[in-house]
């Protein structure tokens, strides 16, 4: 009798064990990839053995397929840049252009699997309008992957999406200076022969109200900051003036040697309050590139192919964006 038991039952055991472990490894994923678990920073970055340097390519004109994600019915859209419902010309051309990196073989993004990878984690863009305008783009091609993506504007963010299907947050958080600054009116009109109307009181030791509580909330983080540190947006009868601790620094700074300081800060601040596995990205200046003018005194973008490297204006500025503070993020 127990040899015949033993029969009967063995198989059963090892059939249900079978489907045990198929259950398991089919569902694990659903359990391990949290919003706690590690970044998944290998599966985005190159080896460092790696001869891939995406930085090291050119724009190359290719065939205009395949068509672009989406078009000008993208809900994340700002109605003023939406150059594809505002009909900007030469928008064929320019969608073709194609950034081919050395020795490296860029694919496509992959909405789906970028998503999927980032299941039950949240991306924050913080700076100016070049992580703006990058962020409308990539929420557009996002929602091809969840068509449920919902506007999202919370934590201070000043746009974003969330998507539901994947339990992920996109964020911008619009503070360009990335330091607090506030406009301080002239106390005295007794002498105006100056010009003063006021100064912009910059804390270079404070972050921005807009970011300085979402330590803890995003896995990704995506920092600039650049086109406003001009004499164009403070001008001398509104400048930047510079403060540490709540006193004015002495000697007064200058704007280049302000963003210096101001950027020593946030580094700063960011390597000690954000999480150590959080994965933190410094986006590099891109130049100017308006014709007949500033944006401010009736310049355009007219152009439908990139600069040429002999068409770009490298001042102090650019160099000092580009180089000198962007080692100290990832």
């Amino acid at each position: 009798m127990p040899t015949k038991l033993y029969s009967s039952v063995f198989p059963s055991i090892i059939f249900l064990s079978l489907v045990f472990l198929f259950l398991y490894s089919a569902f694990l994923p659903l359990y391990t990839n949290n919003h706690y678990s590690s970044p998944p920073t290998k599966r985005f970055l190159p080896s460092p053995s790696s001869s891939c340097h995406i930085f090291n390519g050119s724009w190359v004109l290719g065939p205009s397929e395949p068509k672009p994600f989406y078009d000008e019915t993208c809900p994340f859209h700002r109605n003023a840049w939406n150059c594809l419902k505002n009909k900007r010309e030469n928008m064929g051309t320019i969608n073709s252009w194609k950034w081919v990196p050395k020795d490296c073989n860029l694919k496509r993004i992959d909405p789906w699997k970028f998503l999927g990878l980032m299941r039950n984690r949240n991306i924050g863009f913080v700076g100016d309008s070049l992580n703006e305008n990058f962020l409308v783009s990539f929420l557009c091609i996002l929602r091809v992957a969840d068509v449920g993506a919902k506007k999202w504007k919370k934590k201070g963010a000043w746009r974003g999406a969330y998507f539901p299907k994947y339990n992920v947050t996109v964020a911008y958080h619009r503070a360009v200076l990335l330091a607090r600054y506030q406009w301080m009116p002239k106390q005295s009109a007794a002498s105006d022969q100056d010009g003063l109307k006021g100064i912009y009181q910059v804390d270079v030791d404070i972050p921005a109200d807009e970011w300085i509580s979402i330590a803890d909330f995003y896995d990704v983080l995506v920092f600039n900051t650049g086109h406003w540190w001009g004499y164009d947006k403070f001008p001398k009868e509104t400048p930047l003036v510079f403060y540490r601790h709540g006193k004015p620094i002495s000697p007064p700074l200058g704007l280049s040697d302000g963003l210096q300081v101001v950027l020593e800060n946030m580094v700063h601040y960011i390597q000690k309050e954000i999480p150590k596995n959080s994965l933190k990205f410094w986006r590099l200046q891109s130049p100017r590139h308006f014709y007949g003018g500033e944006w401010n005194q009736n310049g355009s973008c007219l152009f439908d192919r990139p600069l040429e490297e002999d068409q770009v204006s490298v001042d102090s500025f650019y160099l000092l964006f580009n180089c000198n503070v962007m080692f100290g993020l990832v």
